[in-house]
C-alpha cells in the first residue's frame, strides 16, 4: 500500500505504553503504535503502516501536550533512538516497568502468584552506564531537515541509527554516562578531523577510526578501547599519545586492529597502550576485574541491587549452606558475590574467556569454593554432569533474553533443587519458562529492579520453590 493511502488520524488520545519503548493508542478497535508519545497526549497521527490486527503511525502534529510530559534533556532525543522515555517522568516510567512484569506473568505464565513487589528504582537516571561504544563513518547520518538545508555528509562519530548497521547519528553529548564521555569522544573526533584521519565506511571495509569502547569504574578510572579498520599508522600511534597525555582518567588505554567485517572484537587481540589491561570494580568487599571483553552489569549501583535479590532469595530461611549452581555465570560475578554463603557455587558459562574472567574474580577474593565450566548450557548442564557434582540445592539462572533452552529447563526439573532464583532482562521470556517449571515450581516471591531508566527495559528476579 503506497503510503499516500495511508490515512491521517486526528485529535487522537494516546493512551497507553506498548513494547520498544513505543505509546499506543486505539481507532476503531484497532491498535496504533506511536513512537515519542507519552499517555495523555493529544496528537494528529499520520499513518507508516497499516496491517489487518494493528497500525504504525508517526506523530504529524501535538495538539495538545499530556499533563505528564517532560522535555528531553538530551538534544539528540527522538533522532538518536535510545532513550525513547525521557519524556516521561521517571516515576511513571517505573510504574509503566511494574505493570510490564505483571501484565508477562499473568498473561505468558499464568501461574499463581503473589504480590509482586514494587519496582527497585535507579539512585541515578543519568549517568548511571558503566560502558558505552560508539562508531566512526565516514558519512555521518543526516536527518531529512539537515538535507535539506544543505548541511554536507562529514564524517561523525556516535551511535548506529536504530536498526541501521551502516548509519551513523553524529553524538556530541551523551547523558548516559558521567561527563568525560562526552570531553573525550568530542576530543578524539576533533583530533582526527584536524589531523586528517580517515573513518571507517562500513560498505567499502576501509578507514582506520573504526569504533571506541569506554568503560568507567565507581572510583572515576577509566578504561578506552581503540578499534581501528586498517593497520596501525604513525598517526594512530600520535593519537593515543595525545589521549593518553590530556585524559589521565584513563588507566588502561587499548586498542585493537579489527579487519573484520563485523565490529565484535571477542575474536580479536586486544593491546595495551599505556597502563593495565583492566579496571577493577568493587562490590562489598569484593573485587571483580573487567577487561574489554569482560561483561559486567552496566549499571553498577543498580548490578549490587539486582545481586542483594538474588542472594536473599536464595539463602533466606535456608539451613546450613547450600550447594548452588549458577547459570549463565558470565564473569562469575553472582557466583562470587554469594560464594561466602553457600557451600560450593558451580558456575556455568558459554564464553569461554568469561570463565576464565570468573576464576580469576574468585581468585582476586580469595574465594576457593567455585568451579566454573565453559560450554553451552544444554550440553554442559545433563544429568551426569549433576551426578559427578552434585544435586543443587539451589539454582540461579540469568539466561539471556532469548531465555532458556527446553532441554535447559527439563534439566533443571530433574535436578529438583529446593528453590530457583531466576534473573531476567527479558520478562516475557521468563514467563514463558516459569509455565514450563509449573508443575513442580510455585512463584513465591518477583521483584523487578529498574538497571536501564529512560528505556522500556527492566530486570526481574522470581524465586520459586519445589511445590
Amino acid at each position: 500500500m503506497k503510503k499516500k493511502n495511508l490515512p491521517l488520524l486526528q485529535n487522537i488520545e494516546i493512551t497507553g505504553i506498548a513494547a520498544e519503548g513505543k505509546a499506543l493508542t486505539r481507532v476503531d478497535d484497532q491498535v496504533v503504535f506511536v513512537p515519542y508519545c507519552v499517555p495523555g497526549d493529544i496528537v494528529d497521527l499520520q499513518v507508516t503502516r497499516k496491517k489487518h490486527s494493528f497500525m504504525e503511525a508517526q506523530v504529524e502534529r501535538i495538539i495538545q501536550p499530556s499533563p505528564k510530559r517532560t522535555e528531553a534533556v538530551c538534544k539528540h532525543y527522538g533522532t538518536c533512538g535510545g532513550c525513547k522515555w525521557q519524556i516521561l517522568p521517571y516515576e511513571e516510567q517505573l510504574r509503566w516497568k511494574q505493570q510490564q512484569v505483571t501484565d508477562n506473568l499473568q498473561r505468558i505464565a499464568k501461574v499463581e502468584l503473589p504480590q509482586i513487589s514494587p519496582i527497585l528504582g535507579s539512585k541515578h537516571i543519568y549517568a548511571y552506564r558503566n560502558k558505552l561504544e560508539f562508531t566512526f563513518a565516514d558519512h555521518r547520518w543526516l536527518t531529512t531537515e539537515q538535507m535539506k538545508a544543505g548541511v554536507p555528509f562529514t564524517p561523525g562519530l556516535g551511535f548506529h541509527i536504530t536498526n541501521c548497521f551502516d548509519k551513523v547519528l553524529d553524538i556530541t553529548e551523551c547523558h548516559l554516562m558521567p561527563d568525560i564521555n562526552n570531553r573525550l569522544r568530542n576530543h578524539i573526533r576533533d583530533y582526527a578531523l584536524e589531523h586528517s584521519m580517515t573513518f571507517y565506511n562500513e560498505h567499502t571495509h576501509n578507514g582506520l577510526l573504526r569504533t571506541l569502547i569506554m568503560r568507567t569504574n565507581s572510583a572515576g578510572e577509566m578504561m578506552l578501547v581503540v578499534v581501528f579498520g586498517e593497520e596501525m599508522t604513525g598517526t594512530a600511534r600520535q593519537m593515543l599519545d595525545d589521549i593518553h597525555n590530556n585524559f589521565p582518567e584513563i588507566v588502561s588505554l587499548m586498542y585493537c586492529v579489527n579487519l573484520k567485517y563485523n565490529d565484535t572484537i571477542g575474536d580479536q587481540d586486544v593491546k595495551v597502550w599505556y597502563g593495565q589491561d583492566h579496571i577493577i570494580e568493587q562490590m562489598e568487599e569484593l573485587r571483580f576485574k573487567v577487561g574489554p571483553k569482560s561483561f559486567y552489569q552496566t549499571n553498577t549501583e543498580q548490578a549490587y541491587e539486582l545481586y542483594k535479590v538474588a542472594r536473599d532469595f536464595a539463602f533466606s530461611g535456608a539451613e546450613g549452606k547450600p550447594l548452588v549452581y549458577d547459570l549463565y555465570t558470565g564473569t562469575g560475578t553472582i557466583a562470587n558475590f554469594v560464594a561466602h554463603k553457600a557451600k560450593r557455587v558451580i558456575g556455568i558459562e558459554y564464553v569461554p574467556e568469561a570463565i576464565e574472567d570468573a576464576k580469576t574474580n574468585s581468585a582476586i577474593n580469595g574465594i576457593d569454593n567455585t568451579d566454573f565450566y565453559a560450554g553451552d548450557m544444554k550440553d554442559i548442564l545433563t544429568a551426569d554432569f549433576i551426578k559427578t557434582h552434585g544435586r543443587p540445592d539451589v539454582i540461579i539462572t540469568d539466561p539471556p533474553r532469548a531465555g532458556m533452552h527446553e532441554d535447559v529447563v527439563n534439566v533443571i526439573i530433574a535436578a529438583a533443587p529446593k528453590r530457583i532464583v531466576y534473573v531476567s532482562c527479558n520478562p516475557a521470556t521468563q514467563a514463558r519458562d516459569i509455565a514450563m517449571l509449573d508443575a513442580d515450581y510455585r512463584v513465591v516471591a518477583v521483584q523487578p529492579v529498574d538497571m536501564f531508566p529512560h528505556t522500556q527495559h527492566v530486570e526481574n528476579v522470581v524465586l520459586l520453590q519445589r511445590k
